[in-house]
């Protein structure tokens, strides 16, 4: 049948009595409506008039037919309506615009209704005292009106964008597009229950269909932005029961979905109550499995903070008692430790068995409740004397593993064996930067610090005592904790190390540098960064015994480091009697570590006390370190951090609203939430103040650090900002969350920074560069060595600003930290939030007030390595396999240095005297040959030998110049050869080698990495770090990588003054020599003067060579002989002991030594 070209005939028929004619002319307008809707629009009050007519047979026709006409009017909430009152005529099956239009429409409605019947969970007691605490609901236009802004808040937004409803949902958009227009607005109200009857019916439809297709996932995500838990559950019932009829060997359907689920709810869903509910699901779901993936429940664990099903999960896998079910256990345990808070990791230990079956009781007592530690030791006690030797050996391993010792010991092996700090870089940068500016001996201070970062290779410091005594008052501190930095780990060796500069009766002064004791104390924290375990007492006990403010400052930034996360109320109470003796110089670090101590808590007691301690107190530095120290209190919060959120950034002081906006970067970090980018962005443009503006943009970056790509074009206009605080602002957003990518896009909107007129922003623009940079060669990244030769120009360029310089150095160190071996990581290898790097990244960037907290960035810094151990925890050797070009991920070249000769003879000077008598005599010899040809007897006749011996020169010359082309030529030659061969060889490079155990492997190599068919196979999919390997010949003979670091002795730092011996004098003279070698060369003297300096020095560089292996390990080494040049009193500040006065002149010679 032909298609209508008009409708006016049979639209007369809907004017008909007869039903039959009135039904002909609706199948007839529906079959062609596509062609003459624009008519049928006219009559569409008579269509409408016989759908609601319940005598009408086709009611559901005329629903069809109204549907697809306003769908063409482009009213699709009334088509929607229409077509769902169609029912089963309403077939979107077919394929066709109206019917994906329409069902796309139906799944926005029933995700609105959805989510709205979804109950949250129960506001947290918490949040309520945050109400109170910041009152915002007595919050009015009067008191938005701030005095340091010349107009009012109140013609801004008046309430912020983190508590509005969000006008899309809960789910973030990956693509930061504008948000969809409209879906909240073009939600219909549905009051009557058919239409809702209707609408459940089609999404069930849209349901059973997936499912038929096996398209599990598109249910799941519409379940999960529905906030519909009995759909998720019930859609992994059915694919388990599916999976269970396939009976495939390969994983099956439910747990792949339920790896899908996991992975979108960390990922996604933005909305933390709402992530809770869907891991308790998928935890309940996976605990009816009987072999579960216990990998995916560790994660839930740690997100739902459940210290029960972790200990029930790990007793549940060393009961089965065979080998592959204890390196699960082992391989858990270390997941926990790299993703668990101290707090949660000391409730696990707690429970769990100690393995220590003759002494239970004194292992299990902590601190707690009398009467419950009795009942926990009872417990323990029976269950203890019931383990074999066997089980309990495994249970001291799982407790070695969680208390962390184990995974530190293996990082601290792993650094100090692949070491590959390049000495010549930081020697160079030390020869640039004046040591006397205290600006620059702190710069070299952190780029030693970052290269070497757990590597306990502090040769620098031994061999530049000169420098380091340079080092006065806050440099003195800043240098003493760098030894913590690069003694991170070293926790059995730390107050060994230490000794010569911890203060020696609980913080009195004992003649040393109040400042290097200080920062010993700080060094102490560093060391042991997130393992408090005994340091804490020991710092505790030193931090109030201090009288003195600086070591003061030291001790509590030593504790907060060394007690993250604990949430010790005791060590708290102790910060805050120090803060509340409002005192500048100790009330910045005391705040910093308060919020440290509750890290990620949210205790609303300790917020209510710091912000109003922020109130009272005059001194900004107090109230900054609040500010930080609130921010980070509420890390990982979310919502929960809403109400402080608004409260501080209504505040009038800039400082807490400073705090307010970091607040937002750690409550929502690694989120990528669209109402907390709304925020931050507002606030980089519309307040007032410059460092607000400045951390505003900062904090983008860690929002969205888990996807890097979004930000360059996020900041790309903000990078060109007329203010520079805002430029730097986004240079540092960049480096934050593209660390270690080497993303090109992020690359070249830094480059141009890099010339920006302002010097902060250049340094910034350095850093951030080295951030994403790090671990890159050129293979991977061939803009490596440019920026390596800028930062080498900036460095020693003297007419460089001193803050550029400063950034400079300090962005060498990052690039080649740990010793070439660690990145900067956000996040741990299991991708969760890596709290510890968050946490240091953030008090990093806080350097801009204060040097010392540069320190903090060593806590970003990550081994990346595989550490493949078997089921004793041992270190097999064995190989696995890269399926790519070993220069691909190999490391950068170190820098040539040129050899250092003697100084250059000097030519004997010709005086102009001398060259009139060589020209007169050369006329005079030329003068006696013309009369010598005259005679007619040949004489024999002697030629004076000057005269030979210029003309020898002459020839000699041109001959020297005809050569010199051939030689260059020949150069040029084998260099095109060399370049030639060099390109064979990167062409015959093979694809694929061997990888030693124990081994650099970065996080963009594990996609080629694979383990053969051989002796060890890993239990898990290799993500980094310590990994467990399944030993399929136990019985065979095993050959063990030999640990290096046990070799090593720290030997004690010596008592102040007692190391000034010889080998110090002897180096005094040498430099001395040396430099009167120079003197004298410039001077210009004779060969003989040369001829005799050439040999003293000779005999100068000979004793300490001689006597360098009886020193060795002696009084020399590491931070020992270093102790008495930081721990020496300051003679420029009064009241302190004057230094020892320097022993008169010596030198030795070898003679002396033979006697």
């Amino acid at each position: 049948m032909p298609g209508l070209v008009t409708a006016s005939g049979v639209l007369a028929f809907l004017t008909d009595e007869e039903p039959e004619l009135k039904v002909f002319a609706l199948k007839t307008l529906n079959d062609d409506i596509d062609t003459v809707w624009t008519e049928v629009a006219s009559s569409l009050s008579q269509i409408e008039a016989l759908y609601e007519d319940e005598s009408f047979p086709e009611r559901r026709l005329a629903a069809l037919v109204l549907a697809k006409v306003y769908f063409h009017l482009q009213a699709y909430n009334e088509s929607m309506t229409f077509a769902l009152a169609a029912g089963p005529l309403f077939n979107f099956d077919a394929p066709g615009e109206f019917e994906e239009t329409i069902l796309s429409k139906c799944v926005d409605q029933y995700i609105a209704v959805s989510s709205a019947r979804h109950v949250p969970s129960k506001q947290s007691k918490a949040n309520i005292s945050l109400e109170t605490t910041f009152g915002t609901g007595s919050i009015d236009g009067s008191a938005l009106i701030s005095p340091t802004t010349p107009f009012s808040q109140s013609t801004l937004p008046p309430k912020s964008f983190l508590s509005r409803a969000s006008t899309d949902n809960t789910i973030l958009d990956p693509t930061f597009q504008p948000t969809k227009e409209g879906r909240s607005n073009s939600v219909v109200q549905i009051t009557d229950s058919s239409t809702q009857k209707a609408l459940q019916n089609v999404i069930e439809r849209l349901f059973e269909s997936c499912l038929k297709q096996g398209k599990y996932r598109q249910v799941v995500g519409i379940a999960v932005e529905a906030k519909n838990l009995e759909v998720l559950r019930r859609v992994i019932k059915r694919a388990s029961e599916e999976g269970k009829q396939s009976k495939d060997s390969t994983q099956s359907p439910a747990e792949e979905l339920m790896d899908y689920l996991l992975k979108i709810s960390m990922d996604i869903v933005q909305e933390r109550g709402l992530r809770t509910e869907i891991l308790r699901l998928i935890l309940d779901l996976l605990s009816e499995i009987p072999n579960p993936d216990y990998f995916a429940i560790a994660k839930c664990v740690v997100h739902l903070d459940s210290d029960e099903e972790a200990d029930k999960m790990i007793r549940q896998l060393v009961t089965k008692g065979d080998p592959n079910s204890i390196a699960i256990a082992y391989q858990i345990a270390f997941d926990l430790y790299d993703n668990a808070t101290q707090e949660f990791l000391g409730k696990v230990l707690k429970s769990l068995p100690s393995g220590r079956a003759p002494e239970p009781p004194a292992t299990a007592t902590e601190d707690g409740p009398a009467e419950e530690e009795a009942l926990l030791e009872s417990q323990e006690g029976s269950e203890e004397e019931q383990l074999s030797e066997e089980t309990a050996k495994v249970y001291r391993n799982i407790r070695s593993i969680l208390d962390g010792s184990k995974a530190i010991k293996l990082n601290l092996e792993f650094l100090y064996r692949n070491n590959h700090t390049d000495i010549s870089i930081l020697n160079k940068v030390r020869d640039s930067l004046e040591g006397r500016n205290s600006i620059f001996h702190t710069a070299v201070t952190f780029c030693n610090a970052f290269m070497n970062a757990g590597t306990t290779n502090d040769k620098f410091f031994r061999d530049n005592l000169d420098w380091l005594g340079k080092a006065i008052n806050w440099s003195k501190f800043t240098a003493t904790a760098a030894l913590g930095v690069i003694h991170r780990g070293n926790i059995t060796q730390s107050r060994k190390l230490l000794e010569p500069y911890l203060p020696k009766q609980t913080g009195v002064s004992s003649g040393g540098s109040i400042f290097s004791q200080g920062g010993a104390l700080y060094a102490y924290g560093l060391i042991h960064a997130n393992h408090g375990a005994d340091a804490l007492e020991y710092l505790r006990g030193q931090f109030n015994g201090a009288e003195e403010e600086v070591i003061q400052h030291g001790g509590a930034l030593g504790l907060g480091i060394a007690g993250m996360a604990t949430g010790d109320e005791q060590i708290f109470e102790d910060l805050t009697k120090v803060l509340f003796a409002d005192s500048a110089l100790n009330g910045e670090a005391v705040g910093l570590a308060m919020g440290l101590i509750m890290l990620g808590t949210g205790n609303a007691k300790a917020v209510e006390t710091m912000f109003t301690y922020a109130h009272e107190t005059t001194h900004e530095k107090i109230v900054r370190g609040l500010a930080l120290g609130m921010a980070l209190i509420m890390f990982g919060q979310q919502e929960n951090a809403d109400v402080m959120i608004e409260g501080l950034l209504a505040d009038p002081d800039p400082t807490l609203r400073y705090g307010g906006v970091l607040t937002v970067a750690m409550a929502y970090c690694g989120t990528g939430s669209n109402k907390a980018i709304r925020k931050l962005l507002h606030l980089a443009v519309s307040d007032v103040n410059d460092d607000v503006r400045r951390i505003a943009v900062m904090s983008l970056g860690f929002i969205l650090f888990r996807k890097p790509g979004s930000v360059p074009r996020m900041v790309e206009l903000l990078a060109e900002s007329y203010n520079p605080h805002v430029r730097y602002g986004s240079a540092m957003a960049l480096g934050i969350s593209c660390a270690g990518t080497g993303l090109d896009e992020a690359i070249d909107l830094l480059e141009p920074m890099m010339k920006d007129p302002t010097d902060f922003v250049r340094q910034g623009a350095l850093i951030a560069l080295s951030m994403i940079m790090i671990q890159q060669n050129e293979v991977m990244n061939p803009k490596v060595a440019a920026i390596r030769k800028t930062l080498k120009k900036v460095v020693g360029d003297r007419h460089e600003d001193a803050m550029t310089k400063f950034g400079a150095a300090v962005a060498m160190g990052i690039l080649d930290a740990g010793g070439r071996n660690c990145s900067v990581g956000l996040q741990t290898q299991t991708g969760n939030l890596n709290m510890p790097g968050i946490v240091g990244m953030a008090v990093f960037t806080q350097y801009w007030y204060w040097f010392p907290f540069t320190h903090f960035l060593s806590l970003s810094f990550v081994p990346t390595s595989i550490i493949g151990l078997d089921h004793d925890l041992e270190i097999p050797s064995f190989k696995f396999h890269c399926n790519t070009r070993p220069s691909l991920f190999d490391y950068p070249p170190e820098q040539e240095v040129k050899t250092e000769e003697g100084p250059a003879l000097i030519a004997t000077a010709i005086l102009s005297t001398t060259a009139q008598a060589k020209r007169r005599a050369q006329k005079k010899e030329r003068a006696q040959r013309r009369e010598s040809m005259d005679i007619d007897t040949p004489t024999l006749a002697k030629t004076p030998a000057p005269a030979a011996g210029d003309k020898m020169d002459v020839d000699e010359d041109k001959k020297a110049k005809t050569e010199e082309p051939k030689d260059k030529k020949e150069e040029t030659g084998a260099e095109r050869e060399g370049s030639v061969d060099s390109k064979k060889k990167a062409e015959k490079e093979k694809v694929g080698y061997e990888v030693e155990n124990m081994s650099r492997v970065l996080p963009g190599q594990f996609k080629y990495i694979s383990f053969p068919t051989g002796r060890y196979k890993p239990v898990k999919k290799p993500t980094g770090g310590p990994l467990l390997l399944h030993d399929t010949q136990p019985d065979e003979p095993k050959t063990l990588i030999e640990e290096k670091l046990k070799k090593v002795t720290t030997e004690r730092a010596p008592v102040v003054g007692a190391q000034a011996g010889r080998g110090g004098v002897q180096t005094s003279a040498t430099q001395l020599l040396q430099s009167m070698e120079a003197a004298r060369s410039r001077a210009g003297l004779g060969s003989e003067l040369n001829e005799i300096l050439r040999l003293s020095a000779q005999a100068a560089r000979e004793i300490p060579q001689g006597r360098s292996s009886s020193t060795a390990g002696g009084d020399g080494s590491g931070a020992a002989a270093a102790a008495g040049v930081l721990t020496a009193v300051d003679e420029d500040n009064e009241g302190d002991e004057e230094a020892p006065k320097p022993a008169d002149f010596e030198y030795f010679t070898d003679a002396e030594d033979e006697e």
